[in-house]
């Protein structure tokens, strides 16, 4: 019973979702290791674990295991792969004086997160901040580099639908360009969706 009200006084005081930065040699003995695509190549850059949920940066994905209490063991499972959700409003919290914790605060596609970590952990979360903010920064150029491979893209097909029609072979022409377009978006769409940030972490992540 005592230890029953320990940890309903650690939820209603927020302690219990202080997080701590795991070891990669105890990367295995966590729950989110389970749910790594190591046989795509997947792996684990850095963990934050509290009493509650657990943030698993892969090269690949957030993947989140959302506890609802530190008196429930149900979990929920959430995978954001960087591909198609896109990190953006990363900002860091120091601690002040009397805090024992500070805050990585990002979105990831609509979701916004805000993890709490032990301030003794901050040398730490510094990297994974700059690893977070270097991938904004790659999302954010890339959409825009799409973006105009894609007006690029109209205006080559506004330009050709308007050229005078006995200069070509209509349906000829059309089947040509429309095989160039395919054949040309999914070469920018390649470039510019990047699905693996392994080389990030590896720069920027010490442990």
């Amino acid at each position: 019973m005592v230890r029953l009200f320990g940890k309903v006084a650690a939820d209603i005081l927020g302690l219990s979702d202080i997080g701590s930065v795991i070891r990669p040699e105890n990367y295995d003995k966590v729950d989110s290791d389970d749910y790594v695509m190591h046989e795509d190549g997947e792996k684990i850059y850095f963990l934050i674990k509290s009493k509650t949920d657990e943030y698993c940066f892969t090269n690949f994905a957030l993947i989140h295991l959302d506890g609802t209490s530190a008196v429930s063991k149900k979990r929920m499972l959430h995978r954001y792969p960087y591909a198609t959700n896109k990190i953006s409003n990363v900002a860091l919290e120091t601690a002040g004086t009397v805090d024992l914790d500070v805050e990585i605060k990002f979105a990831i596609g609509s979701v916004p997160f805000t993890i709490d970590v032990n301030k003794k952990h901050i040398e730490q979360v510094k990297d994974l901040y700059k690893s977070l903010f270097k991938i904004s920064e790659i999302h954010h150029e890339n959409e825009i580099s799409l973006s105009f491979a894609r007006q690029s893209l109209e205006l080559a097909s506004s330009t050709l639908s308007h050229a005078h029609k006995g200069d070509y072979d209509v349906a000829d022409t059309f089947n040509k360009l429309n095989q160039s377009a395919f054949n040309w978006l999914e070469g920018a769409q390649k470039q510019y969706k990047v699905k693996d940030f392994g080389a990030i972490f590896d720069r920027y992540i010490n442990l």
